[in-house]
């Protein structure tokens, strides 16, 4: 059965696995997933998936991840929470998955202070 991308192409059911495929290979490889996204189909000679297709398998990539890492992503968050009360707060605690929650926390300030003024900017592209 076709699965419908845009109003004009559809891609079929094995290009779509095949496509899923792909994303889950080179995901995690150093190398552009987005890019095999759009080579692949231009060597098998299929329609290009287009932008939501992609997004849309990239989305299913970070759901695996958060599903996989779920455990370890709620102890973390548990023990973030306990360095605010608890006796050692803030990054100064021993607990490796506090401090693995502070790490997080204290690398996305400089993507905030940075990609918030040019959000507009960003959009407008």
């Amino acid at each position: 059965m076709p699965i419908p991308v845009a109003a004009s192409d559809t891609i079929s059911t094995l290009e779509a696995i095949g496509l899923g495929i792909v994303q889950g290979l080179t995901e995690f490889l150093p190398i552009s997933s987005t890019a095999h996204l759009r080579l692949v189909p231009a060597f098998a000679g299929w329609n290009d998936p287009g932008t939501a297709f992609t997004a849309v398998v990239q989305l299913g990539t970070m759901a695996a991840v958060l599903l996989y890492f779920r455990h370890d992503l709620w102890n973390m968050t548990r023990a973030l929470l306990h360095t605010l009360t608890g006796d050692r707060p803030l990054w100064r605690t021993q607990d490796i998955d506090g401090k693995l929650g502070w790490y997080i926390v204290l690398g996305t300030i400089p993507i905030v202070i940075l990609g918030v003024p040019i959000l507009d900017a960003v959009w407008s592209f």
